[in-house]
């Protein structure tokens, strides 16, 4: 499943990666029968686990959740590791390795403790359906509507705790995002209930299969079947929503322009970067005003000062943007008392600041501290990172002279939640602004991955600016227009369109989740009756 992940992208692995945990889960004695069949050992029947998951040791399940999560979380998540070293901030090498490495099992074991839920969840499941081994020797219609119904079960339970983990502040390896950008069919299914209408896609059918695979032969190929007719049957239904003509209005068009500022971190934050940074953006904004832009977007934290002092100041970014007379969206530092915030202004062509957008979701331990009250004092004995940026509003609005925008900064690609709101608020375009610095190319290509999600769900144009790449143009269908390369300097421009429409999910949310889970239910009920 990790391969299935941005860069690698071999998203069709997505469609079986799943099958050993499900069949841990459904058949625990399968996983070892066949190990023991293909190492050529002997075991004796003694030491067979039982054939029902509830009656398996509790060890035994919380072993295969970790082992699942960990495997996948801990691969996908892997460039975490590419914030060492930070001498440059003054950080000991050893000291920043440990950093990095706690940083990466940290992660790692959260995505393990949310399959190793799931595999609990499912023992809990297997007591309310009484059934007979997934293997026995023949599947009535019975049979097979109970394990069925134990299939969709499972497929909400996971869609379930996905869910409530986005809802924190360190969530990204949602299932969904293993099929962006390549699979561009099945990514329209997020317009439907959001990206669990993905993940439950990928979730259901890897339960199919695996139940058939382990009743094979014992008229099992019914699974097999339906596993693979809701996968064939999904992505027609996706590309029907694909070749749907995108149709904008003439009139809502716009010619945006990117700054790639390609500022390495190990200089943006003293007087070489500062100076670099100047430069860069004022020659990089009048070249793109020179092309015919109506606005420029610039990455995160693009000129790390208060903005408001370099308006006082009247620096050589700010002069030019009297000079030509042309909006820009600026990444700056605003201040909220005696706190910092990571932010995007939205400067006219008169040098009016009209609206700012502070980031709403932090990074914890790089931007922010959790239970700072409680535990700051000890984190900061124990790194010299520092971390206490004010978190923005959670129901913001950025109003451009353009139109209403849908902001968001860094991190907060992954959290799709933050956009349907926005977007549901009538948000009428994307920008999003990021530094994936110091990190490995595998950052940026999942955290594109993350945005052309956001674009299809919310049907919107999505225009990103990072500093060091990928920066990149996505249209409502998920197609990446224009991508820039990876620790380049570039500009372009670009035609967008506003749009007001609505998907599904923007009016309703995740929907299908409840509705999976009712379903669930109802196939429990009704099989406990026979």
């Amino acid at each position: 499943m990790g391969c299935a992940t941005a860069p690698i992208a071999a998203w069709y692995l997505a469609w079986i990666a799943m099958i050993p945990l499900w069949i841990a889960v459904l058949e625990p004695e399968y996983l070892l029968n066949l190990f023991f069949n293909l190492s050529g050992l002997r075991v004796s029947q003694h030491s067979i686990p039982p054939k029902n998951l509830p009656n398996m040791p509790l060890k035994q399940s919380i072993l295969y959740g970790c082992l699942w999560g960990a495997g996948y979380h801990g691969l996908a998540i892997f460039w975490i590791t590419g914030i060492h070293p930070m001498t440059w901030m003054g950080v000991p090498w050893l000291a920043s390795l440990a950093i990095a490495a706690f940083c990466w099992v940290f992660l790692t074991i959260c995505g393990a403790i949310l399959v190793t839920l799931w595999v609990l969840s499912m023992r809990w499941a297997d007591k309310l359906i009484p059934q007979q081994s997934v293997s026995s020797s023949s599947l009535s219609l019975l049979s097979l509507g109970k394990i069925l119904g134990k299939v969709i079960l499972g497929t909400a339970l996971w869609c379930l705790l996905e869910g409530l983990f986005s809802l924190g502040d360190l969530w990204w390896t949602s299932l969904s995002y293993t099929q962006s950008p390549g699979n561009l069919a099945i990514l329209q299914l997020g317009k439907i209930s959001g990206p669990n209408t993905i993940t439950a896609a990928i979730v259901l059918t890897n339960g199919l299969l695996a139940a058939g695979i382990i009743s094979w032969a014992k008229k099992g190929q019914a699974l097999v079947a339906a596993g693979v007719g809701v996968l064939i049957a999904l992505h027609i239904l996706g590309l029907g929503i694909y070749t749907q003509p995108i149709a904008d209005a003439p009139n809502q068009s716009m010619k945006i322009g990117i700054i790639q500022g390609n500022i390495p971190n190990t200089i943006k934050l003293y007087p070489e970067g500062w100076r670099k940074a100047i430069a860069g953006y004022t020659s990089g904004y009048e070249k793109l005003v020179d092309q015919g832009v109506v606005a420029v977007l610039t990455p995160e934290t693009a000129l790390p000062f208060l903005w408001s002092e370099q308006v006082a100041g009247r620096s050589k970014f700010y002069q030019a943007i009297l000079n030509k007379g042309v909006m820009v969206w600026i990444g700056g530092f605003g201040q909220e008392g005696n706190r910092l915030t990571n932010s995007l202004f939205t400067v006219t062509g008169k040098g009016e600041t009209v609206s700012q957008y502070n980031k709403f979701k932090l990074v914890p331990l790089g931007e922010y501290i959790p239970f700072e009250q409680f535990i700051g004092r000890f984190i900061n004995r124990l790194s010299p990172l520092d971390a206490k940026l004010q978190k923005g509003a959670a129901d913001q609005i950025l109003d451009t002279p353009l139109g209403r925008a849908i902001a968001g900064i860094c991190y907060e690609s992954a959290f799709s939640r933050h956009f349907r709101r926005q977007a549901a608020a009538g948000g009428e375009f994307i920008i999003t602004a990021s530094n994936n610095a110091h990190y490995s190319a595998a950052m940026p290509a999942q955290h594109h991955a993350q945005d052309v999600l956001r674009a299809v769900e919310s049907d919107r144009w999505a225009v990103r600016a990072t500093n060091t790449g990928y920066s990149g143009i996505v249209d409502p269908h998920g197609n990446t227009l224009w991508l820039s390369g990876i620790n380049t300097y570039e500009t372009h421009a670009h035609t967008v369109y506003r749009r007001q429409t609505q998907t599904w999910y923007v009016r309703w949310g995740d929907w299908l989740t409840p509705v999976l889970l009712l379903l669930g239910l109802l196939t429990v009920t009704v099989n406990r009756e026979y």
